[in-house]
């Protein structure tokens, strides 16, 4: 049984056997590790440590903060095998794919906000008279909270701006998968990261999340998941007039035409619709044909997904792992048996499935799901997982129509050979990305977020920075 323990100023809290979580390996479902269940007292602690922390740090040189951000990513790169199957055993997914990915990504964004910092500027605006320069100053506590589908990937992803801004942090991963954000408490020992500048704290939502909010000292929130709690993380910030970062759902559409790179197209959906077992809230979940082609790439989607491995993540040759969570699995089983009940036709999956051995654990077959609406709750609601739906379209404008058709806007897959086609379609559609014969291609220089229920602020590149930073104006006449 792993003990996964809190960071608070500098140091790994020892835990109070009273206070604990379970927590769960989702490939057999048994418990492997105990973590905190903090509540107000322990977020104060932590809160308090920033505070202490927050004058120096945020005087320390930009070069300073560059090199520590520098040295915990080449830790990162260092311990890839160890945290790829931490997250692995933590979250279900493919160990191939957290190696590939996930970790990757993690030193990626510590290393990119390290020299992101160095490259940030200031404006000025010379008047009659009279000089205008902005100073862009760190804010102080910033609170995170990160959730389980990317664990390592979207921890950083909010820490690294925000530490790098010269802000100290109080973030709270996920409580389904705590594992990669306590050994990375451990690198940032190990790399010198002084006491109080990053306060990691464990527990659940309602409490030690819910905790964070409220905290009058806490100046600004980065939250990623689901739009329900962003709502209710926006009712309690915003009339403190905290600054706020909310990158929620997403009912994405992949909008394919029939003049695409057919053999790239059909590889790319495999992956944008059932990738990290479709728990990425930018998988593409309602997929939109040309009629012409409809029939062709239903037989062949089908095909193709019926050959992906569902399985133990540790696995060779394993496609999809396991669902995150028991609660979760039961949650998409439960929606694929609604898109029944509105008529759906399943043409693939729609089962929960029992590996040899690993009969225990919360394993999904890849669903597609055909003849439905496009406003019943299936095509409507966000299920997060390895669930898709199929409807043709004849024209252009039914399919920004469709495509539209949604609460949320976070992103969109476009298909197309037509160049005119790609940029007038790209202007009508409403999500914060859109993606042309690629999904899931990211710089991380351009900013990142969605509309309407996808959330509010983007990050990436210099938005996070400035996300980060409150604008002063300084005017001297001469």
């Amino acid at each position: 049984m792993e003990e996964i323990l809190n960071y608070i100023d500098g140091v790994l809290i020892p835990l109070d056997s009273e206070k604990t979580l379970d927590v769960y390996n989702p490939s057999n479902g048994h418990v492997y590790a105990r973590i905190p269940h903090s509540d107000t007292s322990d977020i104060e602690k932590a809160v308090q440590a920033a505070k202490r922390a927050f004058p120096k740090w945020s005087a320390t040189s930009i070069n300073e903060r560059h090199d520590i951000l520098s040295k915990i990513a080449d830790l990162i790169d260092k311990n890839l095998d160890l945290l790829a199957e931490a997250e692995s055993r933590d979250n279900g997914k493919p160990l191939w794919l957290s190696k590939k990915v996930d970790i990757p990504r993690g030193s990626d964004n510590m290393r990119f906000f390290a020299n992101a910092i160095t490259q940030f500027s200031s404006e000025s605006h010379e008047m009659q008279g009279a000089i205008n320069y902005t100073i862009r100053e760190p804010l102080g506590v910033i609170g995170t909270i990160s959730p389980w589908n990317l664990p390592l990937y979207l921890f950083t992803w909010k820490i690294a701006p925000a530490l790098a801004a010269g802000n100290t942090v109080v973030a709270k991963p996920s409580e389904v998968t705590p594992l990669t954000a306590f050994l990375f408490s451990k690198l940032c020992i190990e790399a010198g990261l002084p006491p109080g500048v990053l306060n990691v704290v464990h527990g659940l939502g309602h409490t030690a999340g819910a905790a964070i909010v409220k905290h009058r000292d806490v100046k600004a929130i980065s939250f990623t998941g689901s739009t329900r709690v962003g709502k209710e993380i926006a009712s309690i910030a915003a009339p403190e007039f905290k600054k706020l970062s909310l990158e929620m759902g997403g009912k994405n559409p992949n909008v394919i035409f029939a003049d695409c790179d057919y053999d790239q197209m059909l590889k790319t959906t495999l992956n944008s619709s059932f990738s990290n077992q479709g728990q990425i809230c930018l998988c593409g979940s309602r997929i939109l044909i040309e009629r012409s082609m409809y029939d062709r790439f239903k037989a062949d989607f089908i095909a193709r997904t019926k050959e992906m491995k569902v399985g133990d993540p540790f696995a060779n040759g394993t496609r999809i792992g396991a669902m995150v969570s028991k609660v979760h699995m039961e949650k998409v089983l439960f929606c694929i048996q609604l898109a029944k009940e509105e008529g759906g036709k399943i043409l693939t999956g729609g089962n929960r499935i029992f590996p040899e051995g690993k009969e225990e654990g919360y394993y999904i077959e890849p669903t597609i799901i055909e003849g439905l609406p496009a406003d019943c709750r299936t095509n409507q609601e966000e299920i997060f997982g390895p669930v898709v739906t199929i409807m043709p379209f004849d024209t252009e404008e039914e399919a920004i129509a469709l495509a539209n058709d949604s609460d949320y806007g976070l992103s969109c897959t476009l298909w197309t050979s037509d160049v005119s086609r790609t940029h007038r379609v790209s202007k009508k559609i409403h999500s914060g990305i859109v993606w042309v014969n690629t999904w899931l291609h990211r710089d991380l220089r351009t900013p990142f977020g969605g509309m309407k229920n996808s959330g509010i602020g983007r990050e990436g590149g210099f938005e996070a920075l400035r996300f980060f930073t409150e604008p002063k104006n300084v005017c001297i006449k001469y």
